[in-house]
Order: structure tokens, then C-alpha cells, then sequence
């Protein structure tokens, strides 16, 4: 029998609808929410995230702004706009689209990004607060991860989770969000020898190594909840995850499919970091 599948769709507007209402009640004592989101360049895949980033604050009410920079931008400029978004008091989240151009150093650009501000929790600072526990914005993927599992029911304390991916994007904070839920987690990734001994143990088992269907059935624990954030666009068009939906599914517990499962929780997860961000710096959290 197929497993039960994690409809990310539908528990991603679940959360907007919560945070509508909110703005909604912010609205009436004149407050709006602002995001500032920053493109650089014209990779089709950015472009596509920031429209899409920009449609979520048309939907919830959220103050916005897009800045469209040419790919020839300074890394100067580039600053220089940070800065003034930093001091800007209608925004209250900044997110710079990455990847960033070749010759800008990504790093110093995040750095510059205030810490109240920093809504992808990229920041030093927040990563910091992230490892050791302290309040701070999460990575909006592995907070959506997190979303998910918790959707399924499952009592995270005291299981077994594995994560293949060890990025600093997703497979590093979600190993940290996980721990602090109190599961057990292993980190696999490219160089681990013993992949599937590992993940046949794993309750729950993470997979974002970005590699199309690299997870068949053979690595899973009949009844694990499988979640996959990976997104790859194969030769033919189609988009695949990291993990064989088709196989996997006839031994899991709750799966993500792809598309329609992590990726709608990303931007939502932004929306709500912008939210608390600016519920913060105006004093009303």
C-alpha cells in the first residue's frame, strides 16, 4: 500500500492564512510588515523565486520591494544598497536571491545584511544562535522541513533521524532544528561509506544531496517519513527530487512529493520570519 503523502501545498497555506490574519489585525493600527528582496543578474531560476516571493506579499498584505539589479552590479553597489535597506524603516526583512554573480564575495554580502533584518537566517549571527540554541531566524527551508515532520504526527523526541546533505543551506540547520526537537540525528553526505546501513535505521530521513532519485527504496526503513528537498530539472523538463518518489513511496510512512512538498513551505517560512522580524523591530512581539 502507498504511503500517506505530505501535502506541503495545502499545510504551507494553512500557515498563510494565519499570518493573513495577523497582518490583517497589524493593518489596523496602521502597520504593514515590509520585505526587501534583491536580484542581481538574470539566472531564469532566480528570477522565477523573487516573482514568486513578490506574489506571497501581494497575497498577505506585506509592504514590498524588488530591486532588479544587472549582473555587471559592484560588489560596492551592491553594499551600498544593503546599507540603505538596513536603515530603512518600512523593511524589516532583507533577502539578497542567491546565487550572487562571480565577482561578488556572496559572504561579505549576508554579513552586511542586519541581524533583526537577516529573514533567510544566513547571518553569522543567527547561525550562531542556531547551533547553540538561542532564540533566532531560521533557514526558512529547514524550518519548512520541520513544519512538515510535525504535520505527520510523529513524536520527534528520542527517533532516529537521518540527513543526507550536509550544506549550509539546508543539511547543517536542519541536523541543528532536528537536535533541538530532541531526535537523534546521523549526517550522511558524499563521502559517507555506509549510506544505506544508516539510512535503513532512520525514523525520519532527510534527503537534500541534490542528485535526481538518488534515494530508492533500498535505503529505507519501511515505515520511515521521508522528506525531500531536493529539486532537479531532468532532460526531459520534468523536475525530480533526490529521492525515487515511485519506489519510495511503496515502503515509507509519510512522503513529500516533489513538486508540491517542501518547495511551497520556503517562501512561507519567509513570510513568517518577516513577520516576527517585524513584529520585533517595532516592538510589538
Amino acid at each position: 500500500m502507498s504511503a500517506p503523502i505530505i501535502n506541503g501545498k495545502q499545510i504551507s497555506e494553512n500557515i498563510r492564512a494565519k499570518l493573513r490574519e495577523e497582518v490583517q489585525e497589524l493593518s489596523t493600527q496602521g502597520f504593514k510588515p515590509g520585505l526587501a528582496v534583491v536580484l542581481v543578474g538574470e539566472d531564469p531560476a532566480s528570477q522565477v523565486y523573487v516573482r514568486n516571493k513578490e506574489k506571497a506579499c501581494v497575497e498577505l498584505g506585506y509592504y514590498s520591494e524588488v530591486h532588479r539589479l544587472p549582473g555587471t552590479t559592484s560588489q560596492e553597489d551592491l553594499l551600498a544598497l544593503v546599507d540603505k535597506l538596513n536603515r530603512q524603516e518600512n523593511i524589516h526583512g532583507i533577502l539578497v536571491q542567491l546565487p550572487l554573480p562571480k565577482h561578488i564575495d556572496e559572504k561579505s554580502v549576508i554579513d552586511a545584511i542586519s541581524v533583526e533584518k537577516d529573514v533567510d537566517g544566513f547571518h553569522p549571527v543567527n547561525v550562531g544562535n542556531l547551533v547553540i540554541g538561542d532564540d533566532s531566524l531560521l533557514p526558512c527551508t529547514p524550518a519548512g522541513v520541520i513544519e512538515l515532520i510535525k504535520e505527520t504526527g510523529i513524536e520527534l523526541a528520542g527517533k532516529h533521524a537521518v540527513v543526507i546533505g550536509r550544506s549550509n543551506i539546508v543539511g547543517k540547520p536542519v541536523s541543528l532544528l532536528l537536535q533541538r526537537e530532541n531526535a537523534t540525528v546521523t549526517m550522511c553526505h558524499s563521502r559517507t561509506v555506509n549510506m544505506k546501513e544508516l539510512t535503513k535505521q532512520a525514523d525520519i530521513l532527510v534527503v537534500a544531496i541534490g542528485r535526481a532519485n538518488f534515494v530508492d527504496a533500498s535505503y529505507v526503513k519501511p515505515g520511515a517519513v521521508v522528506i525531500d528537498v531536493g529539486m532537479n530539472r531532468l532532460e526531459t523538463g520534468k523536475l525530480a527530487g533526490d529521492v525515487d518518489f515511485e519506489s519510495v513511496k511503496e515502503v515509507s510512512g509519510p512522503i513529500t512529493p516533489v513538486p508540491g512538498g517542501v518547495g511551497p513551505m520556503t517562501i512561507t517560512m519567509l513570510m513568517q520570519n518577516t513577520l516576527i522580524a517585524a513584529k520585533r523591530l517595532a516592538g510589538l512581539a
